[in-house]
């Protein structure tokens, strides 16, 4: 990958051309959606971010918007240092990472250090008809560094949603901008269960 950190990046791509950041800081919660390969990057990971924090939750989305190339704006999970991110992830008490990775079989990776959290999520996942499995080592997000473990409490959870299941996600299975929009029962149903999880293990805490 090209970009080491975020200045890198911030020094050679335009914002609002070739990517875009957005963020909301909740009133009332402390659980932080975070999608930081979001857009063209990891397609429908920020999308599902935005669904899950459902206008309640912090949310941060990190947003490819080049034509082509895309993946040129990964700045991996341990090295992702854009400070409004950083900020709202060390202020955070829980936090779920929205990834994508590839995968030709419909299957969620999921990882992070909140072994708890990350277990709720991952029955609450498969009693809504997902196959979940824990991440290969490559996708763990056990790193102490990575950005979903570097919240108050220093454990997040990580989602690594294969390109197979998150093309279910929507209409036709077509991951591209123009169609993101166009979302399957599958993306609803998934949402769903994990903010079930989410509810279930109480994280939600008044500011």
């Amino acid at each position: 990958m090209p970009y080491a950190s975020y200045a890198d990046l911030a020094g050679a791509q335009l914002e609002g051309i070739d990517y875009q950041r957005h963020w909301r800081k909740s009133p009332v919660s402390t659980l932080l959606h975070l999608a930081i390969h979001g857009g063209g990057i990891e397609q429908g990971s920020g999308e599902l971010a935005e669904a899950a924090a459902d206008g309640i939750h912090d949310l941060y989305v990190f947003d490819g918007m080049k034509a082509s190339n895309n993946a040129d704006l990964h700045i991996t999970s341990t090295a992702f240092d854009e400070p409004t991110a950083l900020a709202l992830a060390r202020t955070a008490t829980h936090t779920v990472s929205w990834h994508g990775c590839a995968g030709t079989a419909p299957v969620t990776n999921i990882g992070g250090l909140d072994y708890a959290l990350r277990d709720c999520v991952a029955v609450e996942l498969t009693r809504a008809g997902f196959t979940v499995q824990v991440a290969p080592a490559d996708l763990a997000g056990t790193d102490p560094q990575n950005i979903c473990n570097i919240n108050t409490r220093k454990m997040g959870v990580q989602l690594e949603i294969s390109t197979a299941q998150r093309a279910a996600f929507f209409v036709g299975g077509d991951l591209s901008r123009s169609n993101r929009g166009n979302r399957t029962a599958a993306f609803h149903t998934y949402v769903s269960a994990v903010q079930s999880a989410l509810a279930k293990a109480l994280v939600t805490v008044t500011r």
